[in-house]
């Protein structure tokens, strides 16, 4: 059987692995999807990388978006999307221009970003939480949420951080999420076409990977109980600072 991308059966191990988190990390621990992010660009190249995991997020979302329609609506949504949509269509022209190096680079940067604000998140709750739900912060959001996305597949943290902020309830945070996420994802489908990233290839690898995520989508719930979250958000931490600091300067 011919691989794509000239992959060996140990790369597709090493794919199915990073899909396998990609898919726990929809219904377990959201940022998991970083360990997925670094693999594939290890794997298959930075800009290969963001077509082939797209694909597989499209399908975790029509996965989860059942789950959690029923909460929120999606006019709670329509705010969030000029803004996220421009931005992503700005973010193509970005990835167009950049060769592989520096499309490594930038999302490595976007890694340790996504990082620092998990933490800001975290230790910083009540100082976000006082922040002004403004317009220009809505705005500011979008805008990062819209060029992660598009360069890296990685704007999970942003939203986090806008929800957080505007104080949405859990059920909220939850039904805004998938169904934001499933218009951009969508949306973000034919300037990666046009880029040639979402290729036969990348079609393929993506058929050979399925399985690995729809296990990854239905066992996160499970796993989730059997992991402590403290011990693996210390070392998500961890393994996300070295992953970033790997792509931005290895």
């Amino acid at each position: 059987m011919e691989l794509p991308f000239d992959a060996t059966w140990t790369s597709l191990a090493l794919a199915a692995l990073g899909t396998l988190c990609l898919g726990v990390s929809k219904t377990g621990f959201p940022g998991l999807a970083i360990l997925n992010v670094l693999i594939m660009a290890e794997l298959f190249g930075a800009k290969n990388s963001v077509g082939v995991i797209l694909p597989l997020l499209v399908v975790c979302d029509f996965v989860v978006y059942p789950l959690f329609r029923h909460y929120a609506s999606w006019k709670q949504i329509w705010p969030l999307v000029p803004v996220t949509l421009l931005a992503i269509v700005g973010a193509s022209f970005l990835l167009d221009w950049l060769d592989d190096g520096s499309a490594r680079r930038v999302i490595g940067v976007i890694i340790l970003l996504m990082l620092a604000l998990q933490l800001l998140r975290e230790f910083k709750r009540d100082f976000l939480e006082h922040l002004p739900d403004s317009r220009l912060f809505r705005w500011f959001s979008c805008l990062l949420i819209g060029v992660s996305t598009m360069l890296a597949n990685a704007a999970g943290p942003v939203f986090s951080l806008y929800a957080l902020v505007h104080k949405m309830k859990k059920e909220d945070f939850l039904g805004v999420g998938a169904r934001l996420f499933l218009l951009v994802n969508l949306f973000k489908i034919p300037f990666l076409g046009n880029l040639d990233l979402i290729n036969a290839e990348s079609l393929k690898l993506n058929l050979l990977l399925l399985p690995a995520l729809l296990l990854g989508i239905f066992a996160g719930k499970g796993l989730v109980r059997h992991v402590p979250q403290r011990l693996f958000e210390i070392l998500l931490y961890g393994f996300s600072a070295i992953a970033g600091a790997r792509l931005l300067f290895f």
